[in-house]
């Protein structure tokens, strides 16, 4: 299992541990391809927008909600990719959300803007992606 954090009722903003752990964590089970550990860090109800799911499932407004959906178009996206790997450049927090900056597979950079519950699940996604390799 991984390691993410549990939060501290009495503060429950993250702190730049808590935020690099999960960060880290993040990363390696998108490395690891391991579907159910990637799917740990998003709550039930989350909703991702990005401009990927509009190109792939043809959605004009980029965005999926729930958990299930998410699993259906990560396990697309592992199957599509199979040397799927992302380096993680930097991430950024704040009181309940963070930011991961990274190289991805295409050798391009992404930002993904995450909001958090207070049990350090992704309920919200925003993903942004350079248009040149690094």
């Amino acid at each position: 299992m991984h390691n993410v954090a549990i939060p501290n009722p009495e503060n429950p903003m993250l702190t730049q541990s808590t935020a690099q752990q999960f960060a880290r964590d993040w990363i390696h089970s998108w490395n690891s391809h391991d579907l159910d550990a990637i799917l740990s860090h998003y709550a039930p109800n989350v909703t991702l927008t990005s401009p990927v799911v509009a190109q792939l499932l043809n959605q004009p407004f980029g965005t999926i909600e729930g958990q299930d959906a998410l699993r259906s178009y990560f396990s697309r996206g592992l199957t599509a990719f199979p040397q799927l790997q992302f380096e993680l450049l930097d991430f950024l927090f704040g009181v309940s959300s963070i930011v991961l900056y990274y190289i991805n597979h295409k050798g391009t950079k992404t930002a993904e803007f995450m909001e958090l519950d207070a049990s350090r699940k992704v309920t919200r996604v925003v993903a942004n992606y350079s248009a040149d390799k690094t």
